[in-house]
């Protein structure tokens, strides 16, 4: 199976065979199609409980409730295992389709796998499969395109001079793995990659990689980390060594937006979780009704700068 963020395909060898493109949900929403919108139960399986899971659930409650739609919602902590009960939970409580934020693509095998046995679809949030046959539909972020932004502030601020970077990701498997091949692809020739490590989503957690890499690395110019909670663990590390190492990040937070004000962050790319939820919901109640619109939607991503601080997207409230 072939995970597809807009413009970037990544092989997931253990997906591939366990999807194997044999799941076929694409009829499972033929008795939801009957039914009026308002009377919808729709399961909500989060993934983390990290400031973008959070806005991401705000944002389906608040367009689920808008629309007189029922949600019942799980969390799943990062762990595949428990994904995967969070779905035999939902599939228990008979809803009319699920939407997940996945903790790992691999995980989604299984997943589905238990859905389609109920005849409940399944709908994404973050990624998307390149066989939509799989699933009811999707509404994604283009991480290469994030990682690329990143990548090219990068690349015009070192204009053709040798330089280093540091990756610090997320939980492995999941959108974090598309997120930084974006942007390791992308980067210009000139710039090497010398340390690359998860930080989990833990602000804790990615202050202690980084003191690890710019320990190792003390020349270090610059640093990509996933999320702008980590961001901050990462400028703390780096500005207690002593070092300006120049941040870039990802979401566009009100945290973020701070950093870049204040100078801990070169750039991010904002990608409002409230619009990710918001049109999660929109989209799983029209595919259940049968309208006539895509399978995957992609939100709308821009690069955010000092200079672009004023036309910054609120991250956690839908307009």
């Amino acid at each position: 199976m072939i995970w597809f963020t807009k413009g970037l395909a990544v092989t997931k060898r253990a997906v591939g065979v366990a999807l194997a493109m044999t799941l076929c949900l694409g009829a499972c929403g033929d008795q939801q199609a009957a039914s009026a919108s308002g009377t919808y139960t729709i399961g909500f399986v989060n993934g983390a409980s990290t400031e973008f899971h959070h806005c991401l659930q705000q944002a389906v409650e608040g367009e689920a409730g808008r629309r007189g739609v029922k949600v019942v919602t799980a969390n799943s902590q990062q762990n595949a295992k428990t994904e995967l009960a969070n779905i035999e939970s939902m599939v228990a409580q008979h809803v009319d389709a699920v939407i997940v934020q996945t903790v790992d693509t691999r995980a989604l095998a299984a997943d589905i796998a238990k859905a389609r046995a109920a005849k409940i679809p399944i709908f994404l949030t973050s990624v998307a499969p390149e066989d939509t046959t799989t699933i009811l539909g999707a509404v994604a972020v283009d991480l290469n395109q994030a990682g690329l932004l990143d990548a090219s502030w990068i690349s015009n601020d070192a204009v053709g001079r040798p330089g280093t970077t540091a990756v610090i990701a997320g939980a492995p498997g999941a959108a974090s793995d598309l997120l930084v091949r974006g942007f390791t692809d992308n980067l210009p020739k000139n710039i090497k990659v010398v340390a690359s490590e998860p930080g989990m989503f833990n602000r804790a957690r990615a202050k202690g990689v980084a003191t690890g890499m710019i320990r190792k690395h003390p020349g270090l110019g610059y640093a990509f980390v996933a999320n702008e909670d980590m961001a901050v663990g990462a400028a703390e590390a780096f500005r207690a060594a002593g070092k300006n190492v120049r941040i870039v990040t990802v979401n566009g937070t009100d945290t973020g937006l701070a950093g870049i004000e204040d100078g801990r962050f070169a750039a991010t790319v904002s990608n409002p979780a409230s619009k990710l939820g918001q049109r999660a919901v929109e989209n799983t109640i029209a595919l259940l009704n049968k309208e006539p619109i895509s399978k995957v939607d992609y939100i709308p991503i821009s690069l955010i700068t000092k200079t672009d601080l004023s036309r910054a997207p609120k991250y956690c409230l839908i307009d």
